[in-house]
């Protein structure tokens, strides 16, 4: 279909969950979001509050703040490793279905994009029908949904991840949303959280999501009940 994706549209996570659900009503359904995929699934429970069909949920390395998120990228050392690459990959990608979106989008004006800033501005707040750049950011941003979500849910994320950047991290809101466990390491950058001196083996990521899916699996029912 002529649209892509963003993190503020919540549709296709919203079918997919449902339609899980339908199949295995009586199932523990729980959900993980990394990164982007964290930022869909907090803005998905931010909507939903409580009437979501899952139990609980867990993201990792999520950006909170996409205004912050962006300007942390555009520095200088961060837009040379990260930005203007991530960007050449957004373009490619859509490029090759060029076709499909020359009648809304001005194509060559996305392809010169060199910014993931610049491409969200020509092509995404576009592609969803936003006013500006400013409104679409807005609407992405999970850290004004995490009051409303309504089921227990595990945020992961590493003080020095440039993607995420710690100021921007919702400390108090989440302490007031008891719903919400928000952890918080010194190191692990974005989606790291390497551990020893060979970190060949799981990661302390891996060890927090399958500790968290075992207890809520096992003792959700008692969280549920308080």
């Amino acid at each position: 279909t002529p649209r892509t994706y963003c993190c503020a549209n919540t549709e296709d996570l919203e079918t997919v969950i449902q339609h899980v659900h339908s199949l295995y009503p009586s199932a523990p359904f729980l959900a993980a979001g990394v990164s982007m995929g964290g930022m869909l699934l907090l803005n998905y429970l931010g909507k939903m509050g409580p009437k979501t069909p899952l139990k609980a949920a867990a993201t990792f390395s999520v950006g909170w703040n996409t205004f912050a998120c962006s300007e942390s990228l555009e520095k200088p050392l961060n837009w040379l490793l990260f930005n203007y690459y991530l960007t050449t990959c957004l373009q490619s990608s859509i490029n090759k279905h060029r076709h499909m979106f020359v009648k809304q989008i001005d194509m060559d004006h996305v392809m010169k994009a060199k910014s993931i800033r610049e491409f969200d501005k020509r092509f995404t707040s576009v592609m969803f029908g936003y006013r500006t750049i400013d409104d679409y950011y807005t609407d992405a941003s999970p850290n004004r949904r995490l009051k409303s979500v309504g089921i227990p849910v595990l945020c992961l994320n590493s003080v020095d991840d440039v993607f995420s950047p710690s100021h921007a991290i919702p400390i108090e809101t989440a302490k007031q949303n008891p719903n919400v466990a928000l952890v918080l390491t010194s190191y692990g950058g974005h989606i790291g959280f390497l551990e020893g001196i060979w970190p060949r083996q799981s990661t302390y990521m891996d060890r927090v999501f399958k500790q968290f899916v075992q207890a809520m699996v096992e003792h959700g029912h008692e969280l549920s009940s308080m």
